[in-house]
């Protein structure tokens, strides 16, 4: 699995501390220092089957500053992928990625769900 966060997010370091409190194997990736692709956010989106907006975190700053909330729903899909691929920090976090799964945010009933915990 792969981990992607951002090592000052409260959420974030919840989440870490929870995969390692159940003892699972995951590979950590610093959002902002290694952000995704437009490849990888188009493949996440398409496993996740979540809305592309939930890629998004409408909580930061930069999203408040490019006023998104507005601009999200007049832009094409490869728009906002390319806006998100474009700074790690407007991508909701953290993100762990699986093999048959792809999670946005830490809830720890549905990280535990697909992980069959």
């Amino acid at each position: 699995m792969q981990l992607i966060c951002y090592p000052q997010c409260s959420t974030c370091r919840k989440a870490k501390k929870w995969l390692e409190t159940k003892g699972l194997a995951f590979e950590e990736r610093h959002i902002r220092d290694n952000k995704p692709t437009i490849e990888e956010l188009r493949a996440w989106h398409k496993q996740s089957g979540l809305p592309l907006k939930k890629f998004f975190n409408t909580s930061g700053q930069l999203y408040k500053q490019l006023a998104l909330k507005d601009r999200l729903p007049t832009m094409s899909e490869d728009e906002q992928l390319a806006l998100l691929a474009s700074d790690g920090m407007l991508v909701k976090r953290p993100l762990l990625i699986g093999r048959d799964f792809v999670l946005a945010g830490f809830k720890e009933a549905e990280w535990a769900s697909a992980l069959g915990l």
